[in-house]
This record gives structure tokens, C-alpha cells and sequence, in this order.
């Protein structure tokens, strides 16, 4: 059953993904919040009197937190100690919750496979990183959506300039994407038909070569990286059907490659 449409939002942690979420819940009542630790210098798109100052390294700002609010937690839940005590200070039973994790959650070994197998939410995660004890506290003590999203990229964040400038080279390594604008409808969409306690995996669904992307997209200035090890890293696919069936969300850029033309319009 769809979450009723009226309890109070705030987003924690007003970064990239956040400045796409604001206009999607900007119209949503009765009451809309972001956060940051410096809102008057990171939060000029948000009216002043939705701006809230909040720092989990500082427990004086939790109280600033509305207390029958549902959560957008977009900043990695950790350190461990300071994200459960914050948790257990949060009152209201009827609070939703998703967190933006990440697909880095997932433990692939020292399989060599290739490609590599598919990934869904059933596989492995590695419980030594800070950032997933978090995630799964979270989700087993809070009844939190955790959602492990992919590579995000978007306006200001494209991929061919990642090749261009040398982040990445044109190599048999799968990655994984998502757009921040197919992000930001997710993340909405989670919160209000999401099931807690559940962990989805978040792309568009079709893994890719970087040496794919490089060749179909004609990056010019990709380094050969020349000399590079025979035995290269084989990457992920991430299995993402679990999210679209359960939330029913049809992704606005599911075709990777009209959405780089459309970046590399933008930017000429």
C-alpha cells in the first residue's frame, strides 16, 4: 500500500542527488526540510524556512530533525556509533526511511569470472566497511529502504568526461549507472511503495564496458593506458528487476547512450 502522501519530508544531506530530489518534493505537503551542515552556504535552491542545520558528528543539531518526519538519508551512514545512537534518538512509529547506499556493498571475492555473474539483493555483502554495518543496521533495527545505488551521473557528472580526463580507461571493466534525475524518482518512489527492511539494487538495468562506452560514444582523448595488466578488474552487473517490479517506476533514462548525447549537447 502506497505511504500516505502527507507526513512532513526531510532530506539528510543535501548533496548532488538532493538538488534533484528538491524539485520533486518541493510541491509535496505538508512540510518539506533539507539539511546540511552549512545550510545558508549549500542550501541557496532551498527556501530559508526549509533549511535545517544538521551534523551527525554534532548531537545538538539532531533536535533540529522534525519528529514525526520521514527520512531521505543521502550522505553514508557512518560512523557506526554516531548513526545508531541518531537512529535511536528518532522517535515516531510510523517514520519511513530509505538511505542511499551503495552497489560497492557487494562482495565479489576472488571470482574471476567473466563477464561477471549478475548481482542481485541476494548476494554477498562485506560487512567489514563502515558504510554497510551502517546500512544494515539500519535496515534490520530501523526498518529502513536501503537503496544500493550504481554510478550516478547527470548534468555536471558525465561519464565521457570521467574517460577524457584520464578517471577511467577504455577497458573491459563492466560499470553500472543510473541518472540523478531516474535517482531522485526512485528515491520518492521508494518511500512511499517500498517495503521496510528491503534493500534494492538501483541502475538502469544494462551494465556496460568502459571499452563499449568509448567506442559506441567515439571518445576522442581516451588514454590507451598502454602497458595495463593483463588480468583486468571485471566490474559488476547489477541486477536491478526487484526494484521495478516492486515499486512499478518506469526510468525516464533507460537508454545510456541517448543520455550522453543529451549531456554532450548540453555542454556545447
Amino acid at each position: 500500500m502506497p505511504h500516505h502522501p502527507l507526513s512532513p519530508l526531510v532530506i539528510l544531506g543535501s548533496g548532488y542527488t538532493a538538488r534533484f530530489l528538491w524539485p520533486l518534493v518541493a510541491g509535496r505537503s505538508p512540510e518539506i526540510f533539507a539539511t546540511s551542515r552549512a545550510p545558508e552556504q549549500h542550501l541557496s535552491h532551498v527556501p530559508p524556512a526549509q533549511r535545517l542545520r544538521f551534523d551527525l558528528s554534532q548531537q545538538d543539531t539532531w533536535t533540529n530533525i522534525p519528529r514525526d518526519a520521514d527520512l531521505l538519508w543521502c550522505f553514508p551512514a557512518t560512523p557506526f556509533e554516531l548513526t545508531r545512537q541518531f537512529a535511536t534518538s528518532l522517535t515516531g512509529s510510523n517514520r519511513r526511511l530509505v538511505v542511499l547506499g551503495s552497489t560497492s556493498a557487494y562482495d565479489l571475492g576472488d571470482s574471476q569470472e567473466y563477464p561477471p555473474p549478475w548481482i542481485d539483493e541476494t548476494a554477498p555483502i562485506d560487512l567489514t566497511k563502515p558504510r554497510v554495518q551502517g546500512e544494515e543496521y539500519l535496515r534490520r533495527e530501523h526498518g529502513a529502504i536501503v537503496l544500493r545505488v550504481a554510478g550516478i551521473y547527470g548534468p555536471g557528472r558525465n561519464p565521457l568526461d570521467w574517460i577524457r580526463t584520464g578517471r577511467v580507461g577504455p577497458t573491459r571493466k563492466y560499470v553500472n549507472l543510473i541518472h540523478v534525475e531516474d535517482l531522485a524518482a526512485i528515491c520518492l518512489t521508494a518511500l512511499e511503495r517500498g517495503t521496510p527492511g528491503e534493500a534494492y539494487n538501483v541502475s538502469d538495468g544494462t551494465p556496460h564496458t568502459w571499452e563499449d562506452i568509448c567506442n559506441t560514444m567515439k571518445v576522442h582523448g581516451a588514454r590507451d593506458f598502454a602497458g595495463r595488466p593483463a588480468q583486468e578488474e571485471a566490474g559488476k552487473r547489477i541486477a536491478s528487476h526487484k526494484l521495478l517490479r516492486d515499486v512499478g517506476l518506469q526510468l525516464a533514462h533507460s537508454d545510456l547512450y541517448g543520455s550522453l548525447h543529451e549531456l554532450e549537447s548540453a555542454a556545447h
